[in-house]
Parts: structure tokens; sequence; C-alpha cells
């Protein structure tokens, strides 16, 4: 994914992010369709990255097999408000930030791993304002019984705070909206980090994903 301009918000989202188009007349138009379309817009990746973690992700008494298991890598501009583009609206800056995807491989029967970078993206200068500084925001993964677009989308997401501590983070969710939920196609289930925020009729009837991150050695 590419460069992009947002509000701020509180948790990041997964793959999902709503890119704001630019006027058509903007010099800068093209790149915004490159990102729509999939592409990393203005943004260009570091050809030897050397920093180099691993996501791990761990299922637990998962009622059924997963098609889809994605991860992605979230980065964002840490000097938006001094490098990124004005908006005539606001008179400031928009957050920039852009998406690359981690690979997942299945190591076992629960468990994938896949290799992301915290220096994957260039620093450099996208509106005449100086260069854009580029951080890793978190990483997560998206798991989808098959490839039906109603099927629910089980979510997780480490922040790169969390990295830092070396803390796992243990997500459940309720067997009752696999594959899909009733009535919501499409449903992006965020999970519960403690089982007792859902109700006790559902309690006994949950799964569980493990987020670890690990730093490589060079």
């Amino acid at each position: 994914m590419g460069v992009a301009h947002r509000a701020h918000r509180g948790r990041p989202l997964l793959a999902l992010l709503a890119l704001l188009p630019l006027a058509a007349c903007s010099p800068y138009a093209d790149a915004e369709r490159d990102v729509d379309a999939g592409g990393r817009g203005l943004a260009k990746l570091n050809p030897a990255p050397k920093q180099a973690y691993e996501l791990v992700l761990t299922l637990k008494d998962a009622p059924g097999p997963f098609a889809i298991v994605e991860g992605v890598a979230q980065y964002d501009a840490s000097n938006y408000a001094d490098c990124g583009r004005i908006l005539p609206a606001t008179g400031t800056a928009g957050r920039i930030t852009s998406q690359e995807s981690i690979t997942l491989r299945k190591i076992g029967e629960n468990e994938y791993r896949g290799t992301f970078y915290l220096d994957r993206r260039l620093d450099e200068d996208y509106y005449g304002r100086g260069a854009c500084h580029w951080t890793l925001t978190g990483v997560g993964a998206m798991l989808r019984a098959t490839n039906g677009r109603a099927d629910t989308r089980f979510l997780t997401f480490v922040d790169n705070k969390r990295m830092e501590n070396d803390s796992p983070l243990t997500l459940y969710y309720p067997n009752l909206i696999y594959p899909r939920a009733d009535n919501v196609a499409n449903f992006g289930a965020s999970g519960e980090e403690d089982p007792s925020g859902y109700s006790a009729d559902l309690r006994d009837a949950l799964f569980s994903t493990t987020t670890t991150v690990q730093k490589l050695a060079p």
C-alpha cells in the first residue's frame, strides 16, 4: 500500500484503511490512484532492509480451518506535520500511512510465521517540505474461513509499544461467528483480551489467537 493521508484515529486497522483521494487536478492524483489500485503511490521500498523481525501467529481451539491467513505491517510518517501535504480544508498536514503485506507461512497445524522489516520504507521528501521519516506502527493478521467475502474477518494487531515490551497478544473470539456472523456479512471481529468480556453463554465456545513478535538475528 502507498502513501495516503488520514485523520487521527485510535486503533490502527488492518489492510482496510480508507484512502482519501486528492482532487483530480492535484499533481499527486496519479499516485493516489495507484494506492487505490493496491500500489505504493509515492512510497518506495528500502532495497536492502536490515532490521528483520518475525511475526508468529498461534491458534488455539479453532472451530475449523482458515483458507486465508494474511499478515500486514503498518508504517506511518512520524513527522507528517512537517513533511506532509497541507490539506486545503484544514490548513494542516494529514497523517501519512502505508502498509506492506507480510507473507505468513504455515509452520504447524496451528502456527504461522512471517518476516517483516522495521526499515522497509525509504525516507523521502514527497511534497517539497522535507523528508518524511517512516516508523513501524505495528503488525497484525487477518483470518477468514474461506475465500467468501461474506465470511467473518478475525483480526489481530500488535502495536509498536507492545513489540518493544516483548509482550504477546492473546485475543479470544466466539465460535458463533465462524465461518460468518448471522445477518452481518464481512464482519470484522477484533476479539477480546479477557474472555469475561463475552456473555456467559459464549465463554465456553471461544477460540484464541496469540500474536508474538521477535527480532531476528542479522
